[in-house]
């Protein structure tokens, strides 16, 4: 001890009360210095910016090569039901009925439908039902299209026929403006049922988001409802609902977006019917996507593939429009949330 002294060096303590065990100092770690952030940042901005480049590029090419047919019809495009690629008259209006009534109608049963799944995954199952049945929900977002429209003109239609279709006649048929909906014959294809087989496609993507939001909501504001004697459907919709609502939109904006680009399911049970007789959900009719599928390939240079390419532009309107009217949906949401604030 006494030599350690003589050299000036502090004797090592342990353990002695009153005293500070010495740390050892921290270890620096590397940083990036600011030329990589630099390169991460213009990387990141590049990526932006490309997306929003091929999106321009899309929409020009769509304009430059639809152009023959704008010049010559005009938005009578929109609202004529002829087309006759033999005399070249094209008009768009009987796709764009059916691609916006099959995606409506698959809406109208998806979402309920989405939502009920949902609730019961998160609220409602036990726990051992819990992993299973979700998983096999997301599975059917697997199986490819066709497989869906095989099944739908082979099986679904068939059945739809018999136990659907021709009740619903049966007890419709004279009913003022609902008989309208429900004439024509009951073969199995054409709207309706192109309706339900985009509402068995896009029900998973709704569910699975939907379920992934409502697991968001904070444990402690589910408690605190059930705490104050709140049953489970006003916890869900008076809790769950508006703190994830934003959320919830944004699933069925994604299924909506789903069902309106959908190719060949729909071309297998819409019945690729160019002519519009009635607003039967019955009959035969075409939608965009099936039209493209079904004529692009044999379509001369000229006006008819130019048509073709006016309702692949439409089509990309259309979609436009669908998120536009979401986002300020969503933006008057948060207004009313806040002047209730």
């Amino acid at each position: 001890m006494s030599s350690i002294l003589a050299h000036g060096e502090a004797p090592f303590i342990a353990n002695q009360p009153g005293r500070a065990m010495s740390k050892p100092p921290p270890v620096k770690q590397a940083r990036s210095g600011p030329l990589a952030d630099r390169i991460f940042g213009f990387l990141a901005k590049g990526a932006a910016l490309l997306t929003l480049a091929l999106l321009f590029a899309i929409l020009l090419s769509l304009t430059i090569s639809a152009w023959p047919a704008i010049s010559k019809y005009g938005l009578s495009f929109l609202t004529s039901t002829k087309w006759d690629p033999v005399q070249e008259e094209f008009g768009g209006l009987v796709m764009i009925y059916g691609t916006i009534s099959t995606s409506i109608i698959a809406l109208l049963i998806a979402v309920p439908v989405s939502f009920g799944i949902a609730l019961f995954l998160t609220e409602l199952s036990p726990a051992w039902l819990k992993r299973p049945l979700g998983t096999a929900i997301e599975l059917l977002a697997a199986v490819p299209s066709i497989v869906y429209g095989m099944w739908g003109l082979l099986v679904f239609g068939p059945v739809l026929a018999t136990y659907v279709q021709q009740p619903l006649q049966a007890a419709l048929t004279g009913v003022p403006y609902l008989g309208a909906f429900v004439s024509g014959p009951p073969v199995g294809i054409g709207i309706l049922s192109a309706g339900i087989i985009l509402a068995i496609m896009i029900i998973p993507f709704i569910s699975a988001v939907m379920r992934d939001v409502f697991e968001v909501t904070p444990p402690l504001l589910k408690e605190s409802a059930y705490g104050l004697g709140a049953t489970t459907w006003e916890v869900v919709s008076k809790v769950v609902l508006p703190y994830t609502r934003t959320g919830v939109i944004g699933g069925i904006m994604l299924g909506l977006g789903r069902a309106i680009g959908e190719t060949m399911a729909v071309t297998f049970v819409i019945g690729n019917f160019n002519q519009l007789d009635s607003l039967s959900l019955f009959q035969a009719a075409n939608s965009i996507t099936s039209a493209l599928a079904n004529e692009f390939a044999e379509a001369g240079e000229g006006l008819h593939q130019a048509s073709l390419m006016y309702l692949g532009l439409v089509l990309f309107f259309i979609t436009f429009v669908v998120l536009s009217l979401s986002k300020m949906l969503l933006s008057q949401l948060r207004k009313s949330e806040g002047a209730k604030t």
